[in-house]
């Protein structure tokens, strides 16, 4: 499928890139770090840098993330491609990545395991363990950087659970700025720790592409100022292709989704994938899930007509928290208001950053 081999293209281009500055080699570590010191001169005592040829303290993430052991660490990543899985444990509070470059497209950190790929030790690593990187700390920071998932469907026709996660987010006071998330099903699992724990997320100014479910769980997650791109499909001969957000938000939060000042484009022809459709796991059959999007422009992509669909008929979309308000664009066309449920404006008032996030301000001096 075009959009695969898009993905696949952008990911080698990136290793070449490291490459052809010298970073994929031994390479000076200033030049690696840019303005975020080196293993020689070390911004802080809890500074550690990751460089692929060995300019850094480590060649690979988890090996730092691992060392780090504790609260309060900065992880500089250099450009390059870090094919591994990384797990951020909840013991390593206040943890920040960033991209060295300032740019997300240099550094990458991907890995292919589906839903439904062989664990080595039997069974399957399931939707959970598929993601590449999980984190599960809370006052997590992340900048300049790509998390992706690169498994391909047509790569594995016996493999039929096809979840594949580039993150799982579970911390509370996540935050990521100016980052890319790739994948196809379940791209990014904006999640918490526990059905009883309301984890705030704050994504801004960040890139997030799929196909199914690519935005989903049970965080109370703010989206601003970011790019949702839907990916065509070669292996379906009709619509839906897909969904772009499915929240499972416990009944008890009353903070769900809040997508803000964003985009959602399109590979696919026009109305092909619908906004959203809710999500009510078999761990939590009281979920309610809440998702509002304003002041975003749906591009074409978007089923105008009917931009909301059942995972189950069992748990009706219009039975749960979905809300829209002040959109633009073909995919925002009211044409059937019962299909499109808006807030008001006094509702609207209610529905920002600051009122998702509460005494967690990361905009206020960035993420």
């Amino acid at each position: 499928m075009a959009a695969t081999v898009g993905r696949r293209a952008f990911l080698a281009a990136s290793a070449g890139a490291a490459v052809a500055l010298g970073l994929a080699g031994p390479a000076r570590a200033d030049s690696a770090f840019g303005r975020y010191g080196s293993p020689s001169a070390r911004l802080t005592g809890k500074t550690l840098y990751v460089h692929p040829g060995g300019a850094g303290d480590f060649t690979s993430v988890q090996a730092a993330v691992r060392a780090a052991g504790g609260d309060g660490y900065t992880l500089v990543i250099a450009p390059g491609t870090y094919r591994e899985t990384v797990v951020v444990d909840a013991t390593c509070t206040g943890m920040t990545w960033i991209g060295a470059s300032g740019n997300a497209r240099d550094v990458v950190v991907v890995y292919d395991h589906a839903n439904g790929t062989p664990k080595p030790g039997g069974g399957t690593y399931g939707t959970t363990g598929s993601a590449t990187t999980t984190v599960q700390a809370d006052g997590f920071t992340a900048r300049h950087l790509t998390f992706a998932n690169d498994f391909l469907r047509a790569d594995h026709p016996e493999i039929t659970g096809t979840q594949a996660v580039a993150i799982k987010v579970q911390g509370d006071r996540s935050a990521f700025e100016r980052c890319r998330f790739l994948g196809h099903q379940d791209t990014l699992y904006a999640d918490s720790m526990a059905l009883g724990t309301f984890a705030r997320q704050y994504y801004r100014d960040c890139y997030v592409e799929g196909d199914v479910d690519f935005v989903f769980g049970r965080a109370t997650a703010v989206f601003e100022d970011c790019h949702f791109r839907t990916l065509n499909r070669t292996d379906l001969a009709a619509a839906p292709y897909g969904f772009v957000f499915a929240p499972s938000t416990a009944v008890a939060n009353p903070r769900g989704y809040l997508v803000t000042r964003s985009r959602i484009s399109s590979e696919a022809p026009d109305a092909y994938y619908k906004l959203a459709r809710p999500w009510v796991p078999g761990s939590d059959t009281t979920a309610r899930p809440m998702l509002t999007v304003r002041d975003t422009h749906l591009g074409a992509g978007i089923d105008a007509v009917a931009p909301y669909a059942n995972m189950s008929d069992s748990y009706p979309w219009q039975n749960q928290r979905f809300a829209e308000y002040r959109n633009t664009g073909p995919g925002a066309a009211i044409s059937a208001p019962a299909d499109r449920p808006q807030l008001t404006a006094s509702e609207a008032r209610s529905a920002t950053r600051e009122a998702y996030l509460g005494d967690w301000t990361p905009w206020w001096k960035g993420c």
